[in-house]
């Protein structure tokens, strides 16, 4: 089956000790339901938003120690080919490429910076069924403290145009931020350098953006079921969002879409 276009992020998914605890703080926060688990595939079980598939959820292997965290995959027509690209860039890879049934094949790596994701060919799984609603996938961002080696990486590996956003002098002027593109006029990733209010002990990692339909209330729920609010919650032109972890420690961020404000700071060609 044919997926999404290459360096789409087409898929995102966790792996948490307390399944039932996830699924029930997501379930809240974000209104999904959650699917069977499919005990020959370690029970990973799919999340879903109004019957569409949204992410997923997985134990993990009996004696493993993980510390729960979003991981964001990328389209691949090759996931092979995919991963030679990425040695090739400067690399690692985490997890060589593998069938999953037949519902596709994958592989994880680590980008040279750090920060760690996973990529993805199409079999009966192409990705989300859903995106930009409340309760789906929106928008992702590379967190990391080495611009440089991201910036170089990201392009070799994914046919991406790189633009960074003019900040002005007002607030956040120092904050140094890229775009990257999918032909003309199509972002579909973020690049954000990690500062000194993000603690040495934070490794670079990938943000994950879920639509809410009400950002406060939202955070709300988080901090009600253990979770922590760690920034905002914040207007801005692209929505009013804040930036959470669950009571497992996974990372994510929450973004009302139709609440904005300001207007949208302008991209120049890289």
């Amino acid at each position: 089956m044919a997926g999404m276009p290459e360096g789409t992020p087409c898929w995102v998914d966790a792996m948490f000790t307390d399944l039932e605890g996830a699924k029930k703080f997501y379930g809240d926060v974000l209104g999904w339901t959650f699917g069977e688990s499919q005990s020959e595939h370690g029970n990973y079980t799919q999340a879903y938003s109004d019957g569409k598939a949204v992410a997923a959820v997985v134990p993990p292997m009996p004696g493993q120690e993980v510390q729960s965290a979003w991981c964001l995959y990328f389209a691949s027509p090759d996931v092979n080919a995919t991963a030679e690209k990425i040695k090739a860039a400067g690399g690692e890879l985490i997890m060589k490429p593998m069938e999953v049934g037949p519902f596709g094949s994958m592989c994880l790596a680590k980008e040279p910076s750090g920060s760690v994701f996973g990529i993805w060919q199409a079999g009966q799984h192409v990705g989300f069924e859903k995106q930009n609603e409340a309760g789906c996938f929106v928008w992702a961002e590379v967190f990391t403290r080495d611009v440089d080696k991201a910036d170089a990486f990201l392009p070799k590996v994914f046919p991406y145009t790189p633009q960074r956003m003019e900040m002005g002098d007002g607030p956040g002027a120092e904050m140094d931020f890229k775009v990257f593109s999918l032909g003309s006029g199509n972002p579909v990733l973020g690049r954000m350098k990690m500062g000194e209010e993000f603690p040495p002990e934070i490794p670079p990692y990938i943000q994950v953006y879920f639509a809410v339909q009400d950002c406060d209330a939202a955070v709300e729920k988080v901090k009600a079921h253990g979770g922590k609010l760690h920034f905002g919650p914040m207007d801005s032109p692209f929505g009013r969002f804040a930036a959470v972890t669950d009571p497992q420690g996974a990372a994510f961020a929450v973004i009302d879409l139709g609440k904005t404000e300001g207007e949208m700071p302008p991209l120049k060609d890289d």
